[in-house]
């Protein structure tokens, strides 16, 4: 009896593999760069929803996102950013952040770097597409703690929110987050809105406000 052989299932391909990441990730950097741009110099010594962040800190920090996916993108190491940019007085905050968001867009406009192994925290090896979507996630995130933090998350974008859930619940698990940088799941409501749904994910009270 002839036996044949049934045909194989078609393989599941991660989405995130042939999708060109770009377009969220630099408005998402052009998010970031707008809220830094909006803030007053008494801004910067609030609190953020980023433990032991102010304003201040938390925006250097958005400085060594933006740099950090760019030197890695090149070749270089993650480790060779430090965490915290420091040195940049508080006037030239925007500036600079403007010209590391420029930097970015330079630098990932080339296509050969979506298929470029880059090295990312904590030292894990992915195409470069996947590293986009990652840092789309953190940028995201770190916008919703800086609106958070100066009233003004009525101006994020839901856009941009609604695509990065999905990688943030793959990457993150909602247990076991020893060695994430998150607190336990803020659980929301069902018609929770993506920002809230996201930030509930990654440890943050949705409800945050400066004065909790």
């Amino acid at each position: 009896m002839n036996q044949t052989s049934s045909p194989s299932a078609p393989a599941v391909v991660d989405p995130r593999l042939t999708t060109d990441p770009r377009p969220d990730f630099f408005a998402a950097a052009d998010q970031a760069v707008h809220l830094i741009d909006g803030l007053a110099p008494a801004d910067l010594d609030r609190p953020t929803p980023c433990d032991d962040y102010d304003v201040r800190t938390l925006v250097a920090h958005l400085l060594t996102v933006f740099r950090r996916i760019t030197h890695v993108a090149t070749g270089g190491g993650w480790t060779e950013v430090p965490q915290v940019i420091t040195g940049v007085p508080d006037e030239s905050l925007a500036t600079v952040a403007a010209a590391d968001r420029d930097r970015l867009v330079q630098v990932w406009s080339d296509d050969a770097v979506l298929e470029r192994i880059l090295s990312l925290p904590p030292g894990v090896q992915v195409p470069g597409r996947i590293g986009a979507f990652r840092y789309t996630q953190e940028l995201v995130t770190h916008a919703w703690d800086l609106a958070a933090a100066v009233g003004r998350v009525d101006q994020l974008d839901p856009a941009l929110a609604e695509p990065v859930i999905i990688g943030a619940q793959q990457f993150v698990p909602r247990d076991a987050r020893e060695g994430f940088p998150f607190g336990a799941v803020v659980d929301v409501a069902d018609d929770a809105g993506p920002y809230e749904r996201l930030v509930g994910w990654l440890g943050r009270d949705p409800n945050w406000t400066p004065s909790a």
